[in-house]
């Protein structure tokens, strides 16, 4: 549906990657490998994108990333906290110096009162800390919300990657 914006927005990246010395490593969960997708769509990807996790269930957060069960427990797999453990330890499982994360509900079922269809976490980390953490509530289906993230995630590591210092 999107593929019209998500490869050249890929593209761009990977470009602005290579010439800025960045390594992804992506988590994903609700978008089950969408944002890794875009990224291997792009010939000659491997220079700067490193491998990427779908860790869709609790235990494979735990198994992959090594997400703590306590804040699984206490926050949910789609919280803040959970975004941020998954770009840690992807960063921490990988070989690359960028991650990202997007934990979500993309329904149509799965959704509450305080977290409805379309709530979405993102996390970025590097070798060092969390550099950015965003919460949206994307409308649509599933399969709109699921490409909104990975159009958010793009746009965003695009501006990112602007700095060869971050």
């Amino acid at each position: 549906m999107y593929f019209k914006e998500i490869y050249p927005l890929s593209e761009a990246l990977g470009k602005q990657c290579i010439e800025n010395g960045y390594l992804l490593v992506t988590a994903e969960s609700c978008t089950g490998g969408l944002l890794a997708q875009s990224f291997t769509d792009i010939p000659g990807s491997s220079r700067w994108f490193e491998r990427g996790f779908v860790t869709y269930s609790n235990q494979s957060k735990v198994d992959c990333l090594e997400i703590s069960p306590i804040t699984l427990d206490t926050y949910g797999a789609v919280s803040q906290e959970t975004a941020n453990e998954m770009a840690v330890g992807a960063i921490a499982n990988g070989l690359g110096n960028l991650s990202i994360s997007i934990s979500g509900i993309a329904g149509p079922d799965g959704g509450s009162k305080l977290k409805p269809v379309g709530t979405v976490f993102f996390a970025i980390s590097n070798k060092k800390s969390i550099i950015f953490k965003y919460h949206a509530n994307f409308p649509g289906d599933r399969s709109m919300i699921r490409n909104k993230a990975v159009l958010f995630v793009l746009n965003t590591l695009l501006k990112l990657t602007l700095n060869p210092q971050i």
